[in-house]
């Protein structure tokens, strides 16, 4: 299979740069990019431009047909080509990195990876906690891609096994996994295995768990603490526990249009609610905690594609057959504007005859037009057309990747390489950054303060890629080169190289070994050091998993208050009290998706 970028890849990246930023500068060093990836109806490619800058183009070649997904915060995009056997991976060159009050951004070229994933019809993708799952429908097994590993270039898998092939999904919840069940044997009438339900297993696909009953289950989503799938009799909801999985069956209401259903679900980020298909003109709200657990919307005209806001969640917008987009008000389940946008797609014929796809691009909504052969941009504000962009072929399928942060400038004009720089972060207040705050400030924290995939510093300090800290700590300080990497060898040591923490689970990496434990907060303690300044401790105390899971853990990340952390240290052991004692041994970690030039940068600016 060939990968071919073709286009204006070879501008020095400071040019494209200053193309893309076209779209929004808010400051000097803030920019808004972002990137849009369009597959073909009937040409095997993926053609890729910057919404600002559309002349800019990149051109992968595929298989087949392809269906794309945006994953992994927007890092990756997925083509999945159903028909062709094959899943291909494309870095779509924007990663966001959070601080809490802001991100960074940092743009390259996009670029094709060059391991693909084989196997028979490859169908849904799951994009959740770091891990990207696909099944294949006829093959009876998920494939579980590294997210992290997956912006490096590299694909490494591990099989999910089902009882046997359906048209289905597998999905990460907690420290467990659940999939879908299918019956013996086709019901009479149908071609293939009846969908029955789903069931928690291991993540090898070993059974932990009964089967919950949902007929015909199509469709899932993750919004907040909940995982959700359609189903013939309601939508199925699951949320982690100690124990595992734990489901909860939402029945329709009875005033509902009788004799549908629900088969797609999408999930908002900023709150916990859902928006799922409900029959061929409607929709249905879900909320997975109170009552009204449905509100149903119907629409005009049959629906051709419908998407969530992720920077508004209030809002949805459904395309309808008649050419008309409509904004959905979420919180108030109504149709709260419409305008005709297109020309009408009638939703007679094939399921995949070429019709429009819609995605979120910031302000705009971006629309293909197969028919026209151009992407349209739509304010979502006013529903009017505010652009066209001409894409060869008929343009189908579509994702977007990007969003807004800083970039930081070089002296050597580069801006987009964060090694060697120093820059500025905002941690609130500076005197509490420093360790120097009152009693009254301090706060409790959640574990979610420290949710993510978490990599271990101390690796490069072994390999030479932290000396450039080393030398920088030494112009600014007292100590020599050598003092300081001795101080930090001590600091850093560990084996634990990885740890994620979803929810209220924390999984301790030892290369590929995971020790898993469940964690439920167990205060926080002030602690002030020899030269005046202080610290705080927020503990962790482990209420079930692996025994060689630590009983208490301890996060300290200069934060004295519920903020999202950047990096932290890290203490555990079995004694609370001692823990507390060791100042000499403080494991860091950085998110696993920060490359080792980016971590050098930010140790720079702290």
């Amino acid at each position: 299979m060939r990968h071919l970028i073709r286009g204006a890849s070879a501008l020095a990246l400071s040019t494209a740069l200053l193309g893309s930023a076209a779209l929004a500068q808010d400051d000097g060093d803030s920019v808004t990019l972002y990137r849009v990836f369009v597959g073909d109806h009937k040409d095997p490619k993926v053609t890729a431009f910057d919404l600002s800058k559309p002349e800019k183009r990149w051109t992968f070649d595929t298989v087949g047909q392809n269906k794309l997904y945006s994953v992994n915060e927007g890092a990756s995009v997925v083509a999945v080509q159903s028909d062709n056997d094959v899943v291909t991976f494309i870095n779509s060159g924007i990663s966001l990195h959070s601080h809490g009050d802001h991100s960074d951004i940092t743009i390259t070229d996009p670029s094709a990876v060059e391991k693909a994933l084989t196997g028979p019809r490859p169908f849904h993708v799951i994009d959740h906690d770091g891990k990207i799952v696909i099944n294949f429908d006829k093959g009876g097994y998920n494939e579980i891609v590294d997210a992290h590993e997956l912006t490096d270039g590299q694909i490494e898998s591990i099989r999910l096994k089902q009882a046997r092939a359906h048209h289905g999904f597998a999905a990460p919840v907690g420290n467990g996994w659940v999939t879908t069940v299918a019956s013996d044997a086709p019901v009479e009438g149908d071609s293939a295995p009846t969908r029955v339900g789903l069931r928690a297993v291991k993540e090898d696909g070993t059974p932990t768990g009964d089967v919950a009953s949902c007929t015909g289950i199509h469709g899932e989503a993750f919004s907040g603490a909940y995982l959700a799938a359609g189903c013939k009799e309601g939508i199925l909801t699951v949320m982690a526990s100690a124990d595992g999985p734990v489901t909860k069956m939402l029945n329709y209401p009875a005033d509902m249009p009788s004799g549908e259903t629900t088969g797609t679900l999408l999930g908002a980020k900023s709150m916990q609610v859902f928006l799922g298909n409900y029959g061929a003109k409607g929709l249905v709200v879900v909320d997975p905690a109170d009552e009204p657990n449905f509100r149903y919307i119907e629409l005009p005209f049959r629906r051709i594609d419908f998407a969530l806001d992720p920077a508004n969640a209030r809002f949805g917008y459904a395309l309808t057959e008649d050419g008309t987009l409509h904004q959905i008000d979420v919180l108030d389940g109504k149709l709260a504007k419409s305008a005709k946008v297109t020309d009408p797609y009638s939703m007679d014929g094939h399921w995949n005859d070429p019709r429009p796809r819609i995605a979120m691009a910031g302000d705009d909504i971006v629309m293909t037009d197969p028919n026209a052969g151009l992407v349209r941009r739509i304010s979502k504000t006013e529903l009017k057309e505010v652009g066209t962009i001409k894409v060869e072929g008929k343009p189908y399928n579509i994702a977007v990747a990007g969003g807004s942060g800083k970039v930081h400038e070089h002296a050597d004009g580069d801006a987009h390489d964060h090694s060697g720089h120093e820059h500025a972060h905002s941690h609130g207040d500076p005197k509490i950054y420093a360790g120097y705050f009152e009693d009254s400030q301090v706060k409790d924290r959640p574990l979610g303060d420290y949710a993510g995939d978490w990599q271990s510093v101390y690796p490069y300090l072994k390999d030479g890629t932290l000396d450039p800290v080393w030398k920088h700590k030494a112009e600014k300080g007292t100590s020599s080169v050598e003092e300081i990497r001795a101080e930090y060898e001590v600091g850093y040591k560990t084996d634990v190289d990885r740890i994620t923490i979803d929810g209220d689970v924390v999984t301790f990496f030892k290369g590929d070994q995971g020790s898993k434990g469940t964690y439920a907060y167990d205060s926080k303690e002030i602690l002030t050091y020899k030269k005046g300044n202080r610290g705080v401790r927020f503990i962790y105390k482990k209420t079930k998993g692996d025994v060689s899971a630590p009983q208490f853990i301890q996060f300290s990340d200069h934060g004295i208050a519920p903020n999202k952390a950047d990096h932290y240290h890290l203490y555990w052991g079995n004694d609370r009290a001692a823990l507390l004692k060791e100042v000499t041994n403080w494991p860091t970690y950085y998110p696993s998706s920060l490359k080792a030039d980016e971590i050098v940068s930010e140790m720079k600016a702290h």
